[in-house]
């Protein structure tokens, strides 16, 4: 299993939430929510939920990668259902299809087990720096 606390970064600090797990294309992040997190309308912004995703695919994609491997970005879809105000928002992540030079990778956001976005998600692999 891949140490959850080595995929830790800077990022994380500033929106509070943590990895839990993660590891064989997996990744789970936790975040208590909080007022800081909330849109004008007083519920979770839809760029934390996004921000989240993002995260918890590059941990799960990263979990799969050798030393010489880094990946990023290349696009994600996310589809909102229903807002949130209060609780510990989950994101599972899992690795959907990982190809040579690119992966496809989905999350699932809820909290209380109420599903709050379903991310899917594009993400390119390349030779580290």
């Amino acid at each position: 299993m891949t140490d959850p606390q080595s995929f830790v970064h800077p990022f994380a600090d500033l929106l509070g939430f943590s990895v839990s797990s993660r590891a064989e294309g997996r990744c789970s992040i936790e975040l208590d929510i909080a007022p800081k997190h909330f849109n004008p309308h007083g519920i979770v912004h839809g760029g934390v939920l996004y921000s989240v995703a993002d995260t918890g695919m590059g941990g799960a994609l990263t979990s799969l990668l050798t030393d010489d491997e880094i990946c990023t970005t290349v696009e994600i879809k996310i589809v909102y259902f229903r807002p949130a105000t209060a609780g510990r928002l989950l994101c599972d992540t899992e690795v959907v299809n990982r190809g040579r030079r690119t992966a496809a990778l989905e999350s699932t956001l809820s909290v209380d087990d109420r599903m709050l976005a379903r991310a899917y998600g594009t993400f390119m692999i390349l030779p580290r720096p």
